[in-house]
């Protein structure tokens, strides 16, 4: 019974692994996962659409979603072919949108639905789908560039619809030709019949343009200019024949028409500036910038606004008009009406060969006989006198913005004309509008080298003074500092007015005190007159010692102090105060009061080290020049006294920077990089890497402490510093990847477990790849680096264990060559200083518990480059909590050049204290290093938590000015 039973199993076993390897030996159907077919889903709905409405809809949702390169061809084909069957306008032209539409997607070439796009062009009789084909057509010849033969057939079918009754037609003809249209292949006349019936065969594409510019509709002859134009802006020069049409245009009846035509002189002015034109009406000639300068003149007094500023846009930029027509533009006045005056010997000579000679017995009888008609024989538009005058007097002050920033411009290439417009600039000081007024006011800072202002036009600049708004007294300041004044009673009066001014805008101190420093650095010799004037001094008596706490008394001492510096005679006039006061001012405020070789004084100690604070920015640079130097002569910093060497010249260019203002973005950045490698070379030497790991936990604090320390530094050193070259970027960019390592290093020798070093190495292999990705054209300056041993070893490294990875880079890091600084021309540090709120204030302000209170701050940007995405405001409350606040776009503005200035209010809110606390403000500079790398993402993806993709990806952020201190007390609420 048993060895029967074992047997039935046994045979049941057998069919089982029998049936087992057939299963297995059977071969497994394949499947083929296809995606759906777009252009059979857009036939299938278009075959159900039961009318035109329902065929528009699918198509409109059709056009929402995206199609592939590979799939466009067949949607093309279907769109075709429900085209020829499509009885509605309004089907068609959606057809046609889209066929323009499929053309732009990118790997898809075009030119296989050409033919097809042709034909059903030639076959349409709706002018507005007709246009929209045109328009298909001009995008698939802008995909197609090379293809000439292609390019040439769709030219030539512009051109044989350019007789359309509709303007839409005519007006896309023309720009496909503007578009597309080329100077070696001449036009067949047989399919161009064109408006003026020429009989020429051959025909070039400006002159089928230029047949259009007396168009009877008006949009299309604004076509047809802007066809022109875009001929000039493919390349393409445009003839000079053309002149004459488009100086008819500029008295045409459409605002548009006269805009372009305006345009067009110009570009013709600018090609054709030496070419002689004649005078209408007369038998006298002219330059072509001459004639073309008047004509853009006589557009100033357009009809349109919109005219009138292209027109005073343009005149700006017209640099090689004659003097006597530029000058004329100031002057409401004909000058000799304009004429061609004929000299004594050619008016002599003419008398002679006459025969007659004035006898001087009658009066005037040598007076001209014919009668001057003055709209015939101008050299100049009369409507182009005192072009200026009337932009500067117009009612639109974008017209008035416009002829000031054209003023500028010409009286920069033109001292003699700078000195005739500084009246009218300075009268627009006094304009209704602030914006007009500051630009005005730089118009007059970029001018400033041409000019010498007069008493009296000095006190029109400083009434401004007066005004509300801090950035037109900004503005003004950063005017006066580059401003020539011509007597003594000039500095007298600015200095009076500054001091006004500092009094009722205490704000303003710092600005006040710059502006004085540049007045006296200017003007040494007008200042020694007025020096016991303004320091009270006597020759006799003593005089008391003013207050140093009086702002307006040290504004006096930096105005007397700069202009000392070019005058060794001053400091004789000075008391024994005054010289101690300079003492305590040049180690307070040495950004504004310079170095001073007193006579029989002793130097101080700081002047004297080094020979750096001599005053020379050139011993200075030299300085900063032999500390990098002797740095670079380091070839090991493990050896004894470089890490000493390394400090010393870190202290020296951090004392650097502060003497010399001009060096001090150049003296902070070698500091900060050179304090990273004194880190990281400290942290290679300490005795964890020879101790077991539960030994040297104080040590792995440390080391850890140093490479974060070292990564903030190189943020910093990116982010901080504006001018850096793409060499110096790889080298900060080397020094984090070393401090990356050693994070790496101290990670695996805490962590327990190969998943979570696993991470961090993969991590770290992505940044060495990134690193050869962005910098492969630096990496030949990086030899015997660390970054350049890891590429060499990248084969090995992504193939080994987290283990051997550490090992290699712990050798490594402490093989690899010290990289040597190489400093570019100019470095910028940028910095931010706040303004208001001061923090002097011991008055708590004061709020109910719950509720906010609005903190006003102002502050000084320098240097900061996007400042509207990057600039932050920090808030810290004394709980350590900590609140950012993203200011507004409207909170920047820009007084001066490399200056933003931020003006916001930051919300401040809390539970109830019982005593008054002290909140830090801060201005805070945010970064991210993937913001070059995910440049490219698409823009509907640009929002994550209701911030902008520049907020919302912020890696960190870098403090960029000091904090300041406010009292605030928030109060319980009442029941």
């Amino acid at each position: 019974m048993a060895a029967h039973l074992k047997k039935r199993v046994y045979e049941e076993f057998s069919k089982v692994v029998v049936q087992q390897v057939s299963l297995e030996e059977v071969p497994a159907k394949k499947l083929r996962l296809t995606k759906p077919s777009k252009s059979a889903a857009l036939h299938l709905d278009l075959c159900k659409a039961s009318s035109p409405t329902d065929a528009l809809q699918h198509l409109l949702s059709f056009a929402r979603k995206p199609v592939e390169a590979e799939s466009v061809e067949g949607v093309a084909r279907i769109l075709l072919e429900h085209y020829y069957k499509e009885s509605d306008n309004s089907v068609r032209l959606k057809i046609a949108s889209l066929l323009g539409l499929l053309s732009k997607t990118q790997g898809f070439s075009p030119d296989c639905i050409v033919d097809d796009a042709v034909n059903v062009l030639n076959n349409e009789k709706s002018h507005q789908v007709l246009a929209q084909l045109l328009d298909t057509l001009l995008i698939i010849g802008t995909q197609l560039p090379d293809k000439t033969a292609v390019i040439q057939r769709l030219i030539d079918v512009a051109c044989k619809h350019l007789s359309g009754t509709y303007f839409g037609v005519r007006n896309k003809c023309l720009q496909l030709l503007g578009c597309l249209g080329t100077v070696d292949k001449p036009l067949n006349k047989e399919t161009d019949p064109g408006p003026a019936g020429q009989t020429a065969l051959i025909r070039d594409v400006q002159s089928v343009i230029s047949d259009y510019f007396q168009d009877q509709d008006p949009r299309v002859r604004t076509a047809a200019i802007k066809a022109m134009l875009q001929l000039h802006e493919r390349g393409m020069k445009i003839q000079q024949n053309i002149y004459n049409q488009a100086c008819k245009l500029l008295n045409d009846d459409y605002e548009q028409v006269r805009s372009a035509a305006v345009q067009m002189v110009w570009v013709l002015s600018q090609l054709y500036p030496e070419s002689i034109v004649p005078i209408p009406s007369s038998n006298e000639e002219i330059r072509l910038i001459d004639d073309s300068f008047g004509k853009i003149c006589h557009m100033v007094s357009d009809g349109s606004w919109v005219v009138r500023v292209q027109a005073a846009k343009l005149l700006g930029s017209m640099h090689q008009v004659s003097p006597h027509f530029l000058e004329q533009t100031l002057d409401k006045k004909l000058m000799s009406d304009l004429r061609r005056k004929r000299t004594a010997h050619e008016r002599a000579k003419e008398l002679y060969a006459s025969g007659e000679f004035s006898s001087g017995r009658r009066w005037a009888d040598d007076a001209p006989k014919e009668k001057v008609d003055t709209s015939g024989v101008n050299l100049i538009d009369s409507g182009a006198c005192g072009a200026f005058v009337h932009g500067l007097e117009d009612e639109m002050y974008e017209v008035r913005i416009a002829a000031v920033e054209a003023l500028c411009s010409l009286a920069q290439s033109s001292p003699s004309f700078a000195e005739k417009c500084l009246d009218f600039l300075v009268d627009m000081f006094n304009d209704e509008i602030e914006e007009v007024r500051l630009q005005s006011i730089h118009a007059l800072r970029q001018i400033s080298t041409h000019i010498t202002l007069r008493e009296d036009q000095l006190d029109t600049v400083l009434a401004v003074l007066e005004d509300k708004s801090r950035d037109i007294r900004e503005a003004l300041h950063e005017l006066l500092c580059y401003t020539n004044a011509s007597t003594k009673d000039c500095i007298q009066l600015a200095l009076l007015e500054l001091l006004k001014n500092l009094s009722k805008y205490p704000t303003d101190r710092n600005s006040v005190w710059k502006c004085l420093k540049f007045l006296g650095a200017r003007h040494p010799t007008l200042v020694l007159p007025i020096v016991p004037e303004l320091l009270s001094t006597h020759p006799y008596f003593d005089t008391p010692e003013p207050d140093m706490d009086d702002p307006a008394y040290i504004a006096v001492l930096v105005l007397v102090f700069n202009a000392a510096k070019s005058c060794p005679t001053m400091p004789a006039l000075f008391s024994d105060h005054t010289f101690c006061h300079y003492a305590y001012l040049r180690d307070s405020l040495s950004h504004l009061v310079p170095h001073l070789r007193l006579p029989g004084r002793k130097q101080t100690a700081g002047s004297e080290a080094s020979g750096v604070a001599s005053g020379s920015l050139e011993s200075a640079r030299t300085f900063l020049q032999d500390s990098i130097v002797r740095v670079s002569a380091l070839q090991n910093l493990e050896s004894p006294g470089a890490q000493d060497l390394l400090e010393f010249t870190i202290r020296d260019l951090q004392r650097l920077g502060e003497l010399q203002t001009e060096l001090a973005g150049s003296a902070d950045f070698c500091a900060t990089y050179l304090r990273c490698q004194l880190l990281l070379t400290k942290a290679l030497q300490e005795k964890l890497w020879t101790m077991a790991v539960p030994l040297c936990l104080k040590q792995n604090a440390k080391v850890s402490t140093a490479a974060r320390q070292i990564l903030d530094e190189t943020y910093k050193l990116e982010f901080l510093y504006s001018g850096l070259e793409t060499q110096q970027i790889a080298t900060i960019h080397n020094v984090r990847l070393q401090a990356k390592a050693l994070q790496l290093i101290l990670a695996a020798r805490s962590k327990r477990g190969v998943d979570r070093v696993l991470g961090v190495c993969e991590k770290f292999l992505q940044d060495v790849e990134s690193f050869q990705r962005l910098f492969v054209m630096e990496l030949p300056h990086f030899q015997d680096s660390f970054v350049e041993k890891l590429l060499e070893l990248m084969p090995r490294l992504v193939a080994c264990k987290p283990a051997d990875l550490v090992k290699i880079l712990q050798t490594t890091l402490r093989q690899s060559r010290f990289i040597h600084l190489k400093l570019p021309k100019q470095i910028h540090r940028a910095s931010a200083t706040i303004i208001e709120p001061t923090g002097e204030s011991d008055n708590p302000l004061r709020f109910t518990s719950g509720l906010v209170v609005a903190l006003d701050v102002d502050a000084t940007l320098e240097h900061v480059q996007d400042p509207q995405t990057t600039v932050k405001v920090q808030v810290l409350y004394p709980d350590g909590l900590s609140h950012i606040i993203h200011p507004k776009p409207g909170d920047f503005r820009t007084p001066g050049p490399g200056r933003v200035r931020l003006v916001t209010q930051v919300y401040l809110s809390h539970s109830a204290w019982t005593e008054p606390c002290q909140i830090e403000v801060r201005l805070l500079l945010a970064y991210s290093s993937s913001s070059k790398l995910s440049a490219s993402k698409p823009a509907w993806n640009d929002s994550m938590d209701g911030l902008p993709t520049s907020e919302s990806s912020i890696e960190g952020t870098i403090h960029l000015s000091k904090p300041v201190k406010v009292f605030i007390m928030p109060k319980p609420s009442r029941r």
